[in-house]
């Protein structure tokens, strides 16, 4: 039988890392004198112990890294790192219990930025600093970051790599050895990011606002430091700098890699995938700028193209800010925002969803039946990017799509179980399997998640983190053969 104590040691060495990370809000809280800081100097010791204790306690299990080891690896730290993110939330933030702690960390991990606090500018800066920062950490991934830093994984790094990776096609190189190409995407991660801040502070953003609203930005989470989100800074241009970095982040993280590496912009020009997507949301804002001109919600068609440019992008790069409750629109343009969450951004990006290059491949995938249905001899191979697409990574796509709407189904059913209506229920499945936050209803963009009971906050918990990690990585864990020998 499988054993998954192997693991258990570089899980430690996450938590040390992990730790350390726990430095900036602390800084943040100590330059504030904001009352916090023993709630991250606690948060700090107990997860360097549990780190320091994990890894000496199964030293005797470390053994060479196997393909299964990824997808366990994988798994335990997206549940433990959350645990111990919650750890100065629930000191820090009072009347908080365990389960919300829990739900907000792992909403902010993975990039969700669903929340249950409310009294946001009323909190310690650091909590706030810390709540924005670990989307930051999540929206690059925890395992990339740790490949690219430390020289622990060995053989592992390449199984590791893929199995936190977003999309279908992930057996791409660009360098020879895994830990470089982990280094390049974070150091473009964090390259753009500064730019980010900096363009934030010069629309006139405070610095510590700057820097929480990158986070934010970057890793597409959507988390901000005020109950009003975006509407609090009611400035156009501050809009338009979120709309271009969140339109930034939503595209494969690989591309800008390889256009620093060639130092030429045609490798993101020509793709196929990024084309699709900059027509998409250049589509899509236009269409909801024109329905909301014509339904007369705003008096003229710039306050129009305003509103749409800024929620709908927000929504459907599954970042979640909003400047309006756009939940109030006429119900075409809040229904089709949270459609497109479900697969707009591309795959190597930070947002959610399905990934944009699944519903092409997909949309290939049923022009060739058609096809095939006339011409039944016909040999009409699917392609993408002027490549033949493998077949096993077409059979990957359709299983995955299968597994997506029992997924939606089962969590949508389980909400209304508990008792949540429809509309609340079907549209938290959606927001939280696609990491994209506000739904509408009970969890719309102009309330949050704090109604919910426990059962519903756990299973929107749940529904996060198997959106963030596409649900094949984590559900496989749960068959049989996973575990036998």
């Amino acid at each position: 039988m499988y054993s998954p104590f192997a693991v258990v040691a570089l899980v430690g060495r996450m938590l040390v890392l992990f730790a350390l990370l726990m430095g900036v809000p602390l800084a943040f809280s100590l330059g504030q004198n904001d009352a916090a800081e023993d709630a991250f100097l606690i948060a700090i010791c107990v997860t360097l112990v549990a780190g320091v204790l994990a890894s000496l306690a199964t030293r005797r299990f470390q053994r060479e890294l196997q393909p299964r080891d990824g997808f366990m690896l994988v798994a335990l730290t997206w549940v433990v790192m959350p645990a111990f993110g919650a750890l100065p939330l629930w000191l820090a933030v009072p009347d908080m219990s365990v389960t919300d702690a829990y739900f907000e960390a792992m909403s902010a991990l993975t990039t969700t930025g669903a929340t249950v606090l409310t009294g946001l500018q009323a909190l310690p800066m650091s909590v706030n600093v810390w709540r924005c920062f670990m989307v930051l950490i999540g929206g690059m991934g925890i395992i990339v970051l740790v490949v690219a830093i430390l020289p622990l994984l060995g053989v592992g790094a390449s199984q590791l790599f893929n199995s936190e990776t977003a999309g279908p096609m992930k057996d791409r190189k660009h360098t020879p050895r895994i830990a470089e190409t982990a280094r390049g995407l974070w150091l473009v991660y964090f390259a753009i990011s500064v730019a980010c801040m900096l363009s934030y502070r010069m629309a006139g953003m405070g610095w510590a606002d700057a820097f929480m609203h990158m986070c934010s930005t970057m890793g597409l989470g959507g988390l901000a430091a005020y109950d009003e989100s975006f509407a609090a800074f009611d400035s156009p241009l501050i809009e338009a700098v979120a709309v271009f970095f969140m339109l930034l982040a939503g595209v494969n993280f690989s591309l800008y890699f390889l256009v620093w590496r060639k130092r030429s912009a045609w490798v993101l020009l020509r793709d196929t995938e990024a084309r699709a997507y900059a027509g998409l949301m250049v589509g899509s804002v236009l269409l909801i700028a024109v329905f909301l001109y014509v339904n007369g919600v705003y008096g003229n068609f710039l306050e129009s193209l305003r509103h749409a440019a800024f929620n709908v992008v927000s929504v459907a790069t599954t970042t979640g800010y909003a400047t309006v409750d756009y939940a109030l629109w006429p119900a075409f343009a809040p229904v089709y925002m949270l459609f497109l969450c479900s697969f707009a951004t591309c795959a190597g990006s930070t947002g959610g969803g399905i990934k944009l290059v699944r519903s092409l491949l997909l949309q290939k995938q049923a022009l060739r039946e058609l096809t095939r249905i006339v011409h039944p001899r016909a040999v009409v191979p699917v392609t993408f990017g002027g490549a033949v697409v493998p077949s096993q990574v077409m059979h990957s796509v359709l299983a995955f799509m299968l597994i997506y709407g029992l997924v939606m189904v089962a969590v949508t059913m389980l909400l209304l179980l508990s008792g949540m209506d429809l509309i609340s229920a079907a549209t938290a499945a959606i927001a939280c399997v696609n990491n994209t936050g506000p739904g509408l209803g009970q969890v719309g963009p102009a309330s949050n998640y704090q109604g919910l009971n426990d059962f519903q906050t756990w299973v929107c918990t749940f529904a996060m983190l198997l959106g963030r990690l596409e649900l094949l990585s984590l559900l496989v864990l749960f068959t049989p053969q996973f575990w036998r020998r």
